[in-house]
């Protein structure tokens, strides 16, 4: 692996060397509406090719406001919006915005591996709070603990990647009273948010911090379009004005014609989003269902397109990032370990593997994994 390399581009480079079944890098073969691209298609071809205000077209604005009244009940106004050039650039120039040289951010571990590297190049310190398997929930103690003087921002992703869970009641109170007792932002990564299993409501900090909680969006996840890379911010007024003066000079703007056609995914019925909920939930079941026969131990997936499996108690002896590494070469199959979320990339018994895809590839894929838990190497202890 070159240094530079994230292991979803190792372990996705490999898959195709070795033509491997990829359930590591996250994204869907299925599952993207059709007259959203249709959308896209005629806004490229009927004018809406030149510069965009940098802020995002009114019409997306107004939808994104619009969606989260509609299914998370909370009342936006277009300017609490800033559409990003995807939620990584929303989340940079979310830390950017809150976060200088010297000051600290909390992070929950195992983290999306943006996350860190992020903060180090806004000149802030990455603290970390490590996540309790198997729920991967942290109390309000260990997240009191790493508050200092420096601090500045809490960063929560849920639904989270990549364990697939959900933060709980608990821990969300948590984090909205101890940022208003230290007078912290909250940078709320929330872009599974359509992508939760069953039909339990998506649960935002927005909702229980308002004035101090930056809400990131992503259309990849919630239209099954992960290459448009369209994301937005949704924060008070003041505080959505600071991350549009660093996004400006990030990328200043976001493709227009995605921006018309993600405008229209938004506005589709809430039929559809239900209906995309039980093709996730049902890939997932399709997935867990087949490894828990070939001996796999899953750990529950409430959220996301990701569901953990544990190497120790499936009895395979290998450390997570030796068995993923065997596995796409020797089995031909492709995962993720856990350790690569990991702030010290410590070896863990974990691994992360995408079920957004086809019936098709997961049913290659599991037996693949079936036949690796048995294999050999798989035994050897390293």
């Amino acid at each position: 692996m070159q240094a530079g390399t994230t292991i979803f581009e190792h372990m996705s480079g490999l898959a195709r060397r070795h033509g491997a079944v990829n359930l590591g890098q996250g994204f869907p073969d299925f599952g993207w509406p059709d007259a959203v691209l249709a959308a896209g298609a005629e806004a490229i071809l009927h004018g809406h090719n030149q510069y965009p205000p940098m802020r995002g077209i009114p019409e997306l604005r107004s939808a994104v406001c619009e969606f989260y009244a509609r299914r998370q009940g909370i009342a936006t106004t277009p300017d609490q919006v800033i559409v990003t050039s995807g939620a990584t650039e929303a989340l940079a120039a979310s830390i950017m915005a809150v976060a200088a040289p010297g000051d600290e951010v909390i992070l929950f571990a195992p983290a999306y591996d943006a996350y860190a590297p992020l903060v180090r190049r806004a000149g802030a310190v990455p603290v970390f709070v490590e996540l309790v398997p198997p729920a991967w929930q942290a109390s309000a103690e260990a997240i009191a603990a790493a508050i200092t003087p420096r601090t500045r921002a809490i960063l929560v992703n849920t639904p989270h990647n990549p364990t697939g869970s959900i933060a709980g009641a608990a821990m969300l109170g948590a984090i909205a009273e101890l940022a208003a007792r230290h007078d912290l932002t909250i940078i709320s990564d929330e872009v599974w948010e359509e992508v939760i299993i069953g039909t339990a409501p998506h649960a935002s900090p927005l909702a229980l911090a308002a004035d101090r909680t930056i809400k990131i969006g992503s259309a990849g996840k919630l239209l099954a379009l992960t290459g448009w890379k369209v994301g937005w911010v949704v924060a008070e007024p003041a505080l959505a004005e600071r991350v549009a003066q660093v996004h400006q000079f990030l990328t200043f703007t976001t493709p227009p014609p995605l921006q018309v056609a993600v405008a229209a995914g938004l506005a589709l019925p809430d039929a559809y989003f239900a209906a995309t909920r039980a093709q996730f939930a049902a890939a997932r079941d399709r997935l867990v269902a087949a490894l828990t026969a070939g001996g796999w131990h899953l750990l529950p997936s409430a959220g996301s397109y990701f569901v953990m499996a544990d190497l120790a108690a499936s009895g395979v002896m290998l450390a997570d990032h030796d068995f993923c590494e065997a596995a796409v070469r020797q089995a031909g199959v492709a995962a993720i370990p856990l350790s690569a979320f990991q702030p010290d990339g410590r070896p863990t018994p974990f691994i992360r593997l995408c079920f957004a895809k086809s019936d098709g590839v997961l049913d290659d894929g599991a037996a693949r994994l079936n036949a690796a838990r048995v294999a050999d190497w798989a035994k050897e202890q390293r």
